[in-house]
């Protein structure tokens, strides 16, 4: 049977938490669905993982025929981290003229930026489970430099240097969040003076294959169109935000979709272990909806 697209999804733990939502959208979408199994910090730091999921989207794209997939038709997808994956991985290929072009990028509530872990989702659900505020900055240390003994610093701010902050504001600020999603309780922070024995390496976060929200104006123009699905009650709902205005600032179409009731992690819920959150089944149904549209 012909397949009429391609899909390159990048979860964290294919076996343990993905393979039902890759089953439910390859089913409902007609769709091949490829799962990569990228190495995981602390063993095997940035940019491994970034490096397994190019490599692998670059060989799928080359050799798109032999599974049946239309090369003109692939999309990159992937949640939280692999939502991180999928948008660098989206950004690096964008204007490659040896390759065919992505058909487009679905992030499903990703990670995209480490410069403020105070913006108003993060203040707002530092304490929603599963992924608190602390645990996003110890995962994007272990990632970046396989510990997290600098947590402290990150949290307060007071690992970026003012001049640098300054320059990235037009891309990571509170003022670039809509009003309504700053209503529930969030009060702005001041960033805690700068120390700069941490910013050797803190500097990489400023490297858009680590926090794609920092890519430049001529790179985000080239990409293709994007689906970005966000929830309220998740630390990583600004980064998505931010990222979707990012887009449209740059002619890019973005179609959004916010679960109001969500929180991080919903859609892998999906008939996972006995569990099943009817937000989750939404917003994978407008995943399937969107990949059936391209």
């Amino acid at each position: 049977m012909w397949k009429r697209s391609g899909h390159i999804t990048i979860p964290k733990r294919f076996a343990d938490s993905h393979e039902k939502i890759c089953r439910y959208i390859a089913r409902e979408s007609n769709s091949v669905v490829v799962s990569v199994g990228y190495r995981l910090a602390p063993e095997h730091k940035y940019p491994a993982a970034y490096e397994d999921c190019l490599t692998a989207t670059i060989h799928f794209m080359k050799n798109a025929e032999h599974y049946g997939v239309n090369p003109a038709n692939i999309t990159v997808c992937g949640d939280s981290a692999g939502g991180n994956l999928a948008a660098a991985v989206s950004q690096t290929l964008a204007g490659r003229s040896d390759l065919p072009s992505l058909r487009a990028q679905v992030l499903i509530y990703p990670g995209l930026q480490a410069l403020d872990f105070n913006l108003p989702s993060y203040y707002q659900n530092q304490g929603v489970p599963p992924l608190l505020r602390e645990h996003a900055i110890f995962c994007m240390l272990h990632y970046l430099d396989g510990h997290a003994l600098h947590m402290q610093e990150v949290l307060e701010g007071s690992h970026i240097p003012p001049d640098m902050r300054l320059k990235y504001r037009k891309w990571v600020s509170p003022d670039h969040i809509p009003e309504k999603f700053k209503v529930r309780g969030y009060k702005p922070h001041k960033p805690h003076e700068f120390k700069a024995d941490f910013f050797e390496k803190a500097k990489r976060f400023c490297e858009p294959n680590l926090c794609p929200l920092l890519a430049e104006d001529a790179v985000i123009q080239q990409l293709p169109e994007c689906f970005i699905l966000t929830c309220e009650y998740d630390v990583l709902r600004d980064d998505g935000l931010l990222y979707k205005k990012r887009l449209e600032d740059n002619g890019v179409p973005v179609t959004w979709y916010h679960l109001e009731d969500g929180f991080h992690g919903i859609t892998s819920l999906y008939d996972y272990c006995g569990l099943s959150f009817p937000s989750g089944k939404r917003g994978l149904d407008r995943i399937v909806k969107y990949i059936k549209g391209l």
